[in-house]
């Protein structure tokens, strides 16, 4: 595969997945790049929802398509937000609604423990029957200020006790080394070199 299509259009996946497939040197285009549209992600789990987006970038572009479906899981809400973080405040989509939404939510919980959780999926064409999929989890709590200005989403509220620093403190390099999304990534690319 010389060139492959990025099932998403969330400006702080591409960067990180641009940064992480660098070594590759594939050519890495984003879905929207392509005039394609994102795919609906109707299903309950993570998995269901990326193969859903991978089979759809693969099918509209026509070429091998890679697509995460990922979110913060926070323990004391039963595991939402889930695979519904990016909306978890409704449309529009928004980072500060839904880290007021989960902030909200933790007022009054004494438990704050919550892991990251990524599913990425690698589609050699759109009706392929053998998806490589992997996964990766990054573990941490929620802290009731946001501290830092990088990364997206959830992070200057997710907290890593053992670096006494939040996700959106690090800086890219390490987070990349770290992350949910790091961590799945480099084991797709190693089953990929396995043969997969």
């Amino acid at each position: 595969m010389k060139k492959l299509v990025l099932a998403s259009s969330n400006p702080g996946k591409l960067r990180e997945f641009e940064t992480l497939l660098a070594p590759l040197g594939m050519d890495i285009v984003p879905q929207s790049s392509l005039g394609v549209a994102e795919a609906e992600e109707p299903h309950a789990s993570f998995v269901e929802n990326a193969l859903a987006k991978a089979r759809h970038a693969s099918r509209r572009a026509g070429l091998p398509a890679l697509a995460d479906d990922s979110g913060i899981c926070v323990r004391a809400l039963g595991g939402e937000p889930g695979v519904h973080s990016a909306r978890f405040a409704g449309e529009p989509r928004s980072d500060a609604r839904n880290n007021e939404k989960l902030i909200a939510l933790l007022a009054d919980k004494d438990d704050r423990r919550a892991h990251y959780y990524c599913v990425i999926v690698l589609m050699r064409h759109a009706d392929d029957p053998e998806p490589v999929i992997a996964e990766g989890s990054w573990a941490g709590e929620i802290v009731a200020q946001p501290r830092g200005a990088s990364g997206f989403g959830y992070d200057p509220y997710f907290f890593l006790r053992d670096l006494g620093k939040t996700a959106a403190e690090l800086e890219p390099e390490r987070k990349n080394l770290l992350s949910h999304r790091g961590k799945a990534l480099r084991r797709l690319l190693a089953k990929l070199k396995e043969g997969a």
